[in-house]
């Protein structure tokens, strides 16, 4: 049985995550991924694949934030559904073959690759530079090919796909808000799929958890999603009425911090 102190860290955990998701657009693996490793190292996971249960537990998780999100997104009218559905063919690809990838990778890549990723996301958040609106929508190809790539990204990392998806939504004319909204959508397609492979590559490997499929750990999943389902239109309720541009440098340090402790753990 799951002792009361995970319980409250995983439930505490899809409180933050949660309002995150819905006030900045990212479906929160930024920040699942670093602290659900620390959780799972000290329940006694191996580092051998400490970081692919993380990253397989984040995705499934990002299922039920996405949902709740996106119904806040959606009540505001700030959700480009013609967008999404464009993206969606691309994005369902490029998750689910990343996955095949990730399998094959150390945890100490896999680290090395979120920790560098993370950096450069929280750069671009904290100096909250904006790509100049300089074009209109591509077409479908063109948003098949940037799904695909957002997608597989997102796999690698167990994010939402909202750090890609929102400066490049806002690149091509699209107001920050609506971009926000549509990204939170974006990534219901990316958590099903990146789910689906992490069960799938990770099956028949034992992690040493109980209730565990693959590189998803149930528990932590139904606990996260408990509270993130709660949470999350409270984020997106304050999208549309504050400036979040110091709330976005202050959580650029979080990850900065939480990624490093990542891979200092594994390493």
């Amino acid at each position: 049985m799951l002792e009361i102190q995970w319980v409250i860290s995983f439930l505490v955990l899809g409180g933050f995550v949660g309002f995150l998701a819905g006030l900045l657009g990212i479906g929160g693996g930024g920040l699942m991924v670093p602290v659900l490793s620390a959780l799972f190292l000290w329940q006694g996971i191996t580092t051998e694949h400490v970081v692919h249960l993380a990253l397989g537990t984040s995705m499934a998780s990002i299922i039920i934030t996405s949902l709740s999100s996106i119904m806040a997104h959606h009540a505001k009218k700030a959700v480009l559904w013609d967008i999404v559905k464009s993206m969606v063919p691309g994005i369902i690809i490029g998750t689910f073959a990343a996955t095949f990838l990730v399998a094959y990778m150390s945890s100490l890549y896999l680290a090395l690759f979120f920790s560098l990723f993370m950096a450069i996301v929280s750069l671009q958040m904290f100096i909250n530079k904006q790509p100049k609106p300089s074009r209109q929508i591509a077409g479908k190809a063109g948003l098949i090919i940037a799904g695909s790539t957002i997608g597989a990204i997102s796999a690698l990392v167990s994010i939402g796909g909202g750090s890609m998806t929102v400066p490049y939504l806002t690149w091509q004319n699209i107001n920050i808000k609506k971009a926000i909204g549509t990204s939170a959508a974006i990534g219901l397609p990316i958590s099903i799929a990146g789910t689906f492979g992490y069960v799938l590559n990770g099956w028949g490997i034992d992690t040493g958890l109980d209730y565990t499929y693959g590189f998803v750990y149930l528990p932590a999943v139904i606990l996260i999603s408990m509270t993130s389902f709660i949470t999350a239109p409270y984020g997106a309720h304050l999208a549309h009425k504050m400036n979040v541009s110091a709330l976005k440098k202050m959580f650029a340090l979080l990850l900065i911090i939480l990624s490093l402790k990542m891979l200092a753990s594994v390493l």
